[in-house]
């Protein structure tokens, strides 16, 4: 019996701190991006926390990650490089829109895996039911677009471009990275560590290289870089990128699949709302609503999906949808970390 209680309790931790990490982080990369304006930068410093810390925790026998290989670095670079672009491009949708943005175009994705998923990968169409919620996603997303008082071009830019890779990294790039045979603590350590060496060649290309040297070399802005405020929000969002992938993997395996799910969609609910409640930059009141229809079709499809898995009759049939979903949650946990980062 106290060995149930603490197993229970165990999970129970693990479940809420996945919960809070993923509910916060995009409100605290916003808030980070907010005060500290070097997108490049602050996502570079991401990786370089993220990898330092899977690596450190092997060392001291926390966790076990596949060692650092120079042959499957090269398979692995195409993973890294789509992955670098859906952070890359996340951050600046978070720089130039709200969270709400991003949520919604975030919603979208499933939307645009299944059709790619039926016209590239040659997959069964989607059921009814999951036809009916990609539509019931598709007509909130609409609605939230147009109703967005902070419309921009550059905001919209930004989020068409991180819905492209986004989607080109479930599609394509899961089914590569799987065929290495990489644990789920050697998928974080490479991703992160080839992302932070490809991150100087974005800062020479977007010229942000230039504005960071012009801050440490000005007394006048200089400040702006280690100012109390700006590094605060920079180490609370590189911590919070590194525990969702703790918390993420290892509440993952205490809990079925479907119940993360179940907890990836609640939080989104608890992403909206400590948005809506710590400051002003969101959706109007229909927007939200409209934010909250692209969140529902979230969990139609989520059922529809859960419910083909359960009605399988065929076992192999059945452990591939299974797969399938643990990518999903995977993507969940990435799309923001960001990482979401993220993915």
């Amino acid at each position: 019996m106290a060995s149930a209680s603490k197993q229970y309790y165990a999970t129970s931790s693990l479940v809420i701190g996945y919960a809070l990490c993923s509910s916060l982080l995009a409100v605290i990369n916003k808030f980070a991006i907010t005060k500290f304006n070097y997108p490049g930068l602050l996502t570079a410093l991401q990786y370089f926390t993220s990898a330092l810390g899977v690596w450190v925790l092997g060392k001291f026998g926390f966790l076990h990650h596949d060692p650092f290989n120079v042959e499957t670095a090269k398979k692995f670079l195409p993973a890294a490089f789509v992955f670098f672009l859906a952070i890359f491009t996340n951050t600046n949708l978070l720089r130039h829109a709200n969270v709400d943005t991003f949520i919604v175009f975030r919603s979208l994705t499933p939307l645009l895996v299944a059709i790619a998923d039926t016209a590239f990968r040659k997959q069964p169409c989607p059921s009814k039911l999951t036809f009916v919620s990609l539509v019931v996603i598709l007509g909130g997303a609409v609605g939230y677009v147009a109703t967005d008082n902070g419309f921009t071009l550059t905001a919209y830019s930004w989020a068409f471009a991180y819905l492209v890779t986004i989607t080109t990294e479930m599609v394509y790039i899961k089914h590569m990275v799987t065929n290495l045979g990489l644990n789920t603590w050697g998928f974080v350590f490479y991703n992160n560590l080839l992302s932070l060496m490809m991150a100087p060649l974005f800062w020479i290309i977007t010229g942000e290289y230039a504005d960071v040297f012009a801050a440490l070399s000005s007394s006048s802005s200089g400040g702006d870089l280690f100012e109390p405020v700006a590094f605060s929000a920079v180490s609370l969002s590189c911590l919070f990128g590194l525990l969702i992938s703790f918390f993420g993997f290892a509440a993952r395996k205490a809990i079925s699949a479907t119940a993360f799910t179940v907890t990836g969609v609640v939080n989104k609910f608890l992403t909206v709302a400590i948005n809506v409640l710590i400051w002003d930059k969101h959706s109007t009141p229909f927007g939200l609503l409209c934010l909250l229809m692209t969140i529902a079709g979230g969990v139609l499809y989520q059922q529809s999906v859960t419910g083909a898995v359960g009605n399988a009759s065929n076992s192999a049939l059945s452990k591939q949808l299974d797969t399938k979903d643990d990518k999903a949650d995977l993507d969940e946990e990435k799309g923001i970390s960001g990482k979401i980062s993220g993915i």
